[in-house]
């Protein structure tokens, strides 16, 4: 048992529960405020990208089988509203169906098992009692916070994962955290409200790269808010849930909790820690591997003004082992985001990766099929797969064996590398004006921008929605 602190908790799981309930407007700084505005900026943007993808349109279309008390919007049309569990989970889903979302070290996707959470539990509020912008910021702040702060109790977890899929472990107790804290828990329903996300937490990797994967991210949304309501209504779980081995310990091997500093001393892991975001949908190695082929790239065009691909004898991808994202030939968007190969090749035939890069037409292209034929994998025994440590090397060998080499250890968009807020908005602009006039584009980045002056954040949500009136004269089709 840990020794007691004076005014603060004896155990893991109490001190979590005190945090939750105990952490205020007046503990968010200023570099906080920042990037989580950042985070969920992006996440918005993402999200409403997300809602033109397949695995969004079936689980919108299985979800309105649960939908006895349509109060929470689904992003992008106003046609759609859910109970609040599964707004959460459909637009989870959308976040992370192609693979956009925010990454964090270590490695997890903190802000989209949190964000449609809260957004959904907004609108439960009666209209003149709903949560202001500030309101929205520290419980999103909180949710990221217990996420940083579980993750750092296991060195494994700073690895990029090989049993479980993080989001659908530290995020479904995020989301409990966070729906915790807006509904104004106190310490011990917030502490029940964990113990009981943990007994819903876990998702096998085995279906990363597959349209399963984007679950995970809306499941540990839905399931967060379920453990916080029934929370509310009393339900108990182990009242050291986050202390023990054999709870949530059992998603790790090697779990080592402490108890969290005390309130009069906080300090927040997304002060120390920032975020990456991506600059195309896929898995983050793939950012590694695609700067390093565009830099090979540059090099060649340098020496041959065009790109010889006939003159190409081999291509070596020096990659952390990872077996889920050393996928040759995919078949599938899902694995094509999640392929060294792929995204190498395809960064070096059109000089980055984009959204388009993933079409099927893209990915079964012969030019692409032809150079992935020639490419190889090696994994150097020091390249070990932990997105804080690792690189993507690429060489190409011609015919001639003359040859091209680069490296990237850190890509851009990488918390080492944060985008500038130029790039930051050209990628909001170009996913959320897919689905909404500019007009609320650019209303949605002024809200976000002032989120901590906003009176009722529902304000945020209203612009999230586009009327079918705007539906059709974008020419978008319904889901």
């Amino acid at each position: 048992m840990l020794a007691q602190r004076p005014g603060w908790a004896e155990t893991v799981t109490d001190s979590f529960g005190l945090a939750i309930y105990g952490l205020k407007e007046g503990h968010l700084s200023d570099t906080l405020l920042h990037r989580s505005k950042r985070m969920i900026l992006d996440t918005l943007g993402v999200g409403l990208l997300g809602t033109t993808s397949s695995v969004f349109s079936k689980v919108v279309q299985y979800s309105k089988l649960y939908n006895a008390h349509n109060t929470s919007s689904v992003w992008g049309n106003t046609a759609h509203t859910l109970s609040p569990q599964y707004a959460a989970f459909a637009n989870g889903v959308a976040i992370h169906s192609m693979d956009f979302d925010d990454t964090w070290h270590p490695a997890t996707h903190p802000s989209g098992a949190v964000l449609p959470a809260l957004l959904a539990l907004v609108e439960t509020f009666p209209k003149k009692s709903r949560p202001s912008g500030l309101d929205l910021l520290l419980a999103f702040n909180v949710g990221i916070e217990v996420q940083g702060r579980l993750m750092r109790f296991s060195k494994e977890a700073s690895n990029i994962p090989k049993r479980f899929h993080p989001p659908a472990v530290v995020g479904t107790m995020g989301s409990a955290a966070a729906t915790a804290k807006l509904l104004g828990l106190d310490s011990t329903r917030s502490r029940e409200a964990l113990a009981i996300a943990a007994s819903y937490a876990g998702a096998p990797m085995a279906n990363a790269a597959t349209s399963t994967k984007p679950l995970h991210i809306g499941n540990a949304a839905r399931q967060g808010m379920e453990a916080s309501f029934l929370a509310v209504l009393g339900l108990e779980g182990n009242q050291q849930i986050l202390d023990l081995d054999y709870g949530f310990g059992a998603y790790y091997s090697d779990y080592s909790p402490s108890v969290l500093p005390h309130l009069s001393n906080y300090k927040w892991v997304l002060e120390d820690q920032n975020v990456a975001v991506k600059r195309f949908p896929a898995h983050l190695g793939m950012h590694f591997m695609a700067d390093a082929a565009a830099g090979v790239r540059a090099k060649v065009l340098a020496k041959y003004d065009y790109l010889p691909i006939d003159k190409i004898n081999k291509v070596t991808l020096r990659v952390p082992n990872s077996r889920y994202i050393n996928r040759q030939f995919p078949a599938s968007e899902h694995e094509a985001r999640h392929s060294f190969q792929f995204n190498a090749c395809t960064a070096f035939l059109d000089g980055s990766v984009s959204v388009s890069s993933f079409s099927q037409s893209k990915i079964h292209r012969t030019d692409l099929l032809d150079l992935l034929q020639k490419t190889h994998i090696e994994n150097p025994p020091e390249n070990q797969a932990n997105f804080d440590t690792m690189y993507c090397e690429i060489e190409l060998e011609m015919l001639d064996k003359e040859t091209f080499i680069e490296r990237c250890n850190t890509f851009y968009g990488h918390w080492r590398r944060p985008l500038s807020r130029e790039d930051l908005l050209k990628k909001f602009k170009s996913n959320a004006s897919a689905i909404l006039p500019m007009e609320a584009v650019e209303a949605i980045i002024e809200t976000v921008d002032n989120l901590e002056k906003v009176n009722d954040c529902s304000e945020l949500i209203s612009l999230l929605q586009v009327k079918e009136s705007q539906k059709q004269s974008m020419n978008m089709t319904s889901w």
